[in-house]
């Protein structure tokens, strides 16, 4: 592996981050411009941009025959999505999701990831189911539009604040945003995809915890950037809503399209269904309770949240070296931090309950 490995692979991510900025940037200032509702525009436009990349080294992947770093890149970016970016997010300032559209959400995103689940039973996604699922998108698409009505006159301030056309719009140089944007993000994930291969082959690394780690961390860091400055802002509802509805996203766009254009569908091997696909589930899973308990999410979940993307990303480390310790490591996880979470999200939920019957608030860490 050579140093213009290395130098390809930080100029694809840097690629994929700037064209996803310029592709946010030129299409919802164009879709201000045409009339649509901040609100709208944060719901699609910003969450179709946001996973772009996601989408750009799919697709590339799949078309090179690198299909297994598509697949990771789907599930370790729903993975970092929800532990690391509101994880970050609910650090730097307790969030509170009013948003009725997050509330809906979460529970689809649970039912999709089991949907994942349910087809790599089978060993792959078909072009066919590949097509239903981004049907499902187009219906998805719809509904957040016509349910964005219903929401609040804070959470459409909010989104009025970020997304608002609070200038004169330039339609050229927004068209050449938008231009400037895709060509950054083709050129980014050739490199990218490419890169991360090379490197794979060259430490005996499988293309599926390349795709895990490296490539779901930097296809991730629009939503990261997205995310935690809205947090900062005070803009919660944007900083939860923009991770959930890109983990929806990927399973109903990215990896459906990818299954649509692989000649044979997209292959889900034995090793993503043994431990990756699974631990996404329980991600999705372990956000209910949180979100459901007084629609808020504390600094000390936040903090459990990160330290359990590191607790994974360390696993996949010890897994690719064969090292010693990985039999001990995996020991203290299922025997004692696993049951732990759980009986904690029990407790959460148990003094939430109480919290309502005797009309007490949950208080905010």
């Amino acid at each position: 592996m050579s140093i213009i490995t290395i130098g390809l692979l930080i100029a694809g991510l840097v690629l994929l981050v700037g064209g996803a900025e310029l592709l946010v940037r030129g299409a919802s200032r164009l879709a201000a411009a045409f009339g649509i509702s901040p609100l709208v525009i944060g719901l699609t436009v910003v969450a179709f941009g946001t996973s772009s990349p996601e989408l750009a080294v799919s697709l590339q992947s799949a078309l090179s025959g690198d299909g297994q770093i598509a697949v990771g890149n789907v599930v370790g970016s729903n993975i970092f999505n929800i532990l690391m970016i509101i994880g970050l997010a609910a650090l730097i300032t307790p969030l509170v999701v009013e948003q009725q559209l997050v509330r809906k959400d979460v529970p689809l995103m649970i039912g999709l990831s089991f949907l994942l689940y349910g087809l790599g039973l089978t060993g792959r996604i078909s072009r066919l189911q590949g097509l239903l699922m981004f049907a499902g998108l187009i219906a998805y698409i719809a509904f957040s539009i016509w349910q964005s009505r219903k929401e609040s006159a804070a959470v459409q301030a909010e989104y009025e604040e970020s997304y608002g056309d609070g200038q004169q719009t330039h339609h050229i140089r927004n068209i050449l945003f938008l231009l400037v944007g895709l060509v950054l993000l083709v050129v980014g994930s050739n490199w990218l995809v490419d890169s991360a291969s090379a490197i794979a082959r060259a430490f005996g690394i499988s293309e599926l915890i390349i795709g895990l780690t490296i490539v779901a961390a930097g296809t991730s860091m629009p939503e990261l950037a997205t995310s935690t400055l809205a947090a900062i802002r005070g803009e919660r509802d944007i900083a939860v809503g923009n991770a959930v509805g890109s983990n929806i996203f990927n399973i109903l766009c990215v990896l459906a399209l990818t299954a649509v254009i692989s000649p044979d569908g997209l292959i889900i091997s034995p090793d993503a269904m043994s431990l990756d696909i699974p631990f996404m589930v329980a991600v999705a899973i372990a956000a209910l309770p949180i979100f459901f308990t007084g629609y808020r999410i504390s600094r000390w979940e936040g903090a459990v949240f990160v330290l359990y993307y590191g607790a994974y990303t360390l696993f996949l480390l010890l897994e690719s070296a064969q090292h010693d310790r990985l039999a001990r490591y995996s020991t203290i996880m299922l025997e004692f931090v696993l049951p732990l979470t759980a009986l904690t999200l029990i407790i959460v939920v148990v003094r939430e309950f109480r919290a309502r019957r005797n009309g007490r608030p949950r208080a905010t860490v």
